[in-house]
């Protein structure tokens, strides 16, 4: 199945620190972005002849730009307390897939030419000199680091390797040595509206074939409305929720809520997608403009509230960015929460009576649950501290005879990134996204072997994604990975009268 080999899964989750293998994944990386990707963003075509001061000086605009970057670069102390929280380390064994090792790509750097002492002493402060060779470390490594900021809870002075990885990709994108797969992703998104260059006949036609979908399966005309003007709640969703198992099995479900709430509501042909990549390659600029469509599409259509579909790198720039790229959003229903998650939207509605759901719907399911990074450690739902891991649990246990956790060191903030997130979610990185699931899959594997699930549900589009590709290297069903709302889809019970 595979040209490289697939980790052995141990029986206790992240048991131990793997034996060091220094360089066992420095020949993979993505393919480099070409000018069709890099122009239209703003970047230059291809690496720039002057690269070098031209990288030094992005890195300079980026330290006054963010103070922050700049307290991470100064602060660790090498105490090792992230040294085996990566799940890339645990599944790859490369030393420089540890936080602190990767980290130290960009601050061996920004030593160099932006301290005293490494200007003065250089390698004897650990400085070094930005050199061809560091930069293809950079290009690598950087990309094996899917910004989970798992490191972040275990760092004792909170330093987020993330927001190190994005402006390393910054820099890169700046001199014309930006990835592939992300910048031509962006370059859809302002071309067509979503990341598949799906366009709006195309996108009408989907949506009408759910519609009969539906009808067919429920005899009930649940709607699938695209670019409606006067409905009450924009949705907006990743693209892999309008055509990929178990993605639009979500979509499916978040349909049928709004259908039995009685609630109008549409989807923008403009603003299709709710995945932001301007985050994962570091650019606040991309990120801007992609939250800014948003912001267009629900004033031409005249909605009252934003109502976000399940994707953990979309929901994490939606809470904690949208107000203020986008904003001031004084022309929606104050009443509401902006943005509002479709899992705080459909829980509020579990809780109230507004939706009825029937476990047996889901009978001979045991659950879990896979806590997306972005949702777990950069955002939050509900009006309650640690709402983004009880309510998308509140959703799930209303839905099926039996849930169950996973183990304690894998869920809520501690949880295992899928391993496909960060931009990394590119076939050219297989075998990193194989190696880097390994931690939970041997959280998923204990709980398959002791409790007997059968399932675990997942609320981000690039977690479905990853799963259902690297599950069956460990021997596990790709249909194991289902939506949150897949599983309402299944439980509700349309025409039933309200509490």
């Amino acid at each position: 199945m595979a040209d490289f080999q697939i980790p052995v899964l141990s029986d206790e989750p992240a048991e131990f620190v793997p034996e060091l293998q220094p360089g066992t994944m420095a020949h993979l990386r993505p393919f480099v972005a070409k000018p069709d990707h890099n122009v239209p963003l703003g970047f230059p075509g291809e690496l720039v002849d002057d690269w070098k001061d031209k990288a030094i000086g992005r890195m300079g605009d980026l330290l006054n730009r963010y103070r922050s970057l700049r307290v991470y670069l100064d602060s660790c102390v090498k105490c090792g307390s992230c040294a085996d929280k990566c799940h890339y380390f645990l599944g790859t064994n490369d030393p420089k897939n540890m936080p602190v090792a990767r980290q130290d790509l960009l601050r061996s750097v920004y030593r160099r030419y932006f301290t005293t002492s490494g200007k003065l002493f250089g390698p004897l402060v650990g400085a070094r000199d930005l050199t061809q060779e560091v930069l293809e470390e950079w290009y690598t490594y950087f990309h094996q680091c899917s910004q989970c900021r798992r490191c972040s809870v275990f760092c004792p002075y909170g330093i987020d390797t993330a927001e190190i990885s994005m402006a390393a990709r910054d820099i890169m994108d700046h001199v014309g040595y930006g990835m592939k797969y992300c910048n031509e992703i962006i370059t859809k998104v302002h071309k067509i509206g979503n990341n598949l260059g799906l366009p709006g006949p195309a996108l009408q036609d989907t949506l009408d074939g759910l519609e009969e979908d539906v009808k067919d399966g429920t005899g009930h005309d649940v709607k699938f409305p695209m670019d409606v003007k006067g409905a009450e709640v924009l949705l907006v969703t990743p693209s892999a929720d309008f055509f990929a198992e178990p993605h639009v099995d979500g979509l499916i479900g978040y349909a049928k809520v709004f259908h039995q709430a009685g609630v109008s509501w549409t989807v923008s042909s403009y603003a299709s997608e709710a995945g932001n990549f301007g985050m994962f390659i570091g650019s606040y600029e991309q990120m801007f403009k992609i939250s800014n469509r948003i912001r267009k599409a629900a004033l031409e259509l005249g909605v009252k509230r934003i109502v976000f579909g399940e994707c953990g790198h979309a929901w994490r720039v939606a809470y904690s960015f949208l107000n203020t790229y986008a904003g001031p959003w004084d022309f929606l229903d104050p009443r509401y929460p902006v943005p509002q998650h479709i899992l705080e939207f459909t829980n509020d509605l579990i809780r109230n009576g507004g939706i009825r759901l029937d476990k047996d719907a889901n009978s001979g399911m045991v659950l879990t649950v896979h806590d997306s990074c972005n949702v777990a450690r950069a955002s939050r739902m509900g009006n309650v501290p640690g709402g983004q891991f009880s309510v998308p649990r509140d959703v799930i246990r209303a839905c099926v005879p039996k849930f169950v956790d996973m183990h304690p060191d894998t869920i809520h903030d501690k949880t295992f990134c899928c391993g496909g997130g960060g931009g990394l979610l590119t076939d050219d990185l297989m075998e990193l996204r194989v190696k880097g699931a390994k931690p939970r899959m041997e959280a998923l594997k204990q709980v398959i072997e002791q409790q007997g699930v059968t399932h675990m549900a997942a609320m981000c589009a690039i977690c479905k994604s990853q799963f259902t590709k690297v599950l069956p290297y460990y021997g596990m069903k790709m249909d194991m990975i289902v939506s949150v709302h897949g599983l309402v889809s299944n439980a509700i019970q349309l025409g039933v009268n309200k509490d």
